[in-house]
């Protein structure tokens, strides 16, 4: 094999490498869930605002579950890297409440195309809402 067919098989097969990671970069992602054990229990009806905020349990809770379920989006340690919205500026409080319990619980589809899924039945009211008490910490870092 020529010095030339070489370079071309490699550099076939670095593309062929290239377009399957983007095609399978999030891979067969399932929502993974969060142990809530230790926080009150919220009931069946959502709250309108968050009722852990401040709550050092949650903070600790919130981590992980974002951790496994938003940060491939929303960046590790709430700092994104552009592909979905930098939650840090969210607003904090009753006015950011609002607008994340309308996206956790119902997602985002944009021109047909699902940008964040709807969590709601997925993960728990208190799972989100640790969450959301996760987020708010980091906003004051």
């Amino acid at each position: 094999m020529t010095k030339t067919m070489r370079l071309r098989l490699a550099g076939g097969m670095l593309l062929g490498l290239a377009l399957a990671g983007g095609a399978f970069a999030h891979g067969d992602v399932q929502p993974q869930p969060v142990a809530t054990d230790g926080l009150d229990s919220l009931g069946a009806d959502w709250k309108a605002e968050n009722p852990y905020r401040g709550n050092a349990k949650a903070v600790a809770i919130g981590d992980s579950g974002f951790n496994q379920n938003c940060a491939r989006c929303h960046g590790l340690q709430v700092i994104s890297g552009g592909l979905a919205p930098d939650l840090r500026y969210l607003p904090t409080g009753k006015e950011g409440d609002e607008y994340f319990v309308e996206r956790v619980r119902h997602g985002a589809t944009i021109n047909g195309v699902t940008k964040m899924p709807a969590f709601e039945g997925i993960l728990s009211q208190e799972a989100l809402w640790a969450i959301r008490t996760y987020i708010e910490a980091k906003h004051e870092e």
